[in-house]
């Protein structure tokens, strides 16, 4: 069982005060992709327009953009709520970036009341993401939206 504790307070240190954007969504990443077992993704996707777009991640090569409603991305973006998807083949509409994953976990971020991106993990596992899984990732989904600026901010 994962120590979401201690991850949020690694990711606090690691990210905190830390005024540069990609750095600290990078490093948000890599610490959630090697804090957590059984994962073959950890990644970032920010809404630019009608679309998400790839941002900092750990795993193999993604896709680089997700129509806002498709995929399990796209959901959890336009519905604004955490999506667990303990069989991806079972989602209606699913993206298939790596034919590896089988379960997925997004999380929408939020500035100024409006989501501006999404946490996305995969993993090889079925139904690998429980409930504890969900509120962890939704403690530390609030700490990176604390510390990170959106990435859109100068458009």
């Amino acid at each position: 069982m994962t120590d979401y504790n201690d991850l949020a307070l690694r990711l606090e240190g690691l990210i905190s005060g830390v005024p540069h954007t990609v750095a600290n969504y990078a490093n948000a990443a890599a610490l959630i992709y090697f804090g957590l077992d059984k994962l073959n993704w950890a990644g970032f996707y920010f809404v630019e327009g009608e679309k998400l777009v790839l941002g900092p991640f750990c795993g193999r090569p993604a896709c680089i953009e997700i129509p806002m409603g498709h995929g399990v991305c796209g959901a959890a973006a336009s519905e604004d709520k955490t999506l667990v998807v303990p069989n991806v083949r079972e989602f209606h509409g699913h993206i298939s970036c790596d034919c590896a994953s089988n379960s997925e976990i997004v999380i929408p971020l939020h500035k100024d009341g409006r989501v501006f991106g999404v946490l996305d993990i995969d993993s090889p596992e079925l139904a690998r993401f429980a409930d504890d899984d969900r509120q962890g990732l939704e403690a530390l989904a609030l700490i990176i939206e604390k510390n990170c600026s959106q990435q859109s901010e100068a458009e």
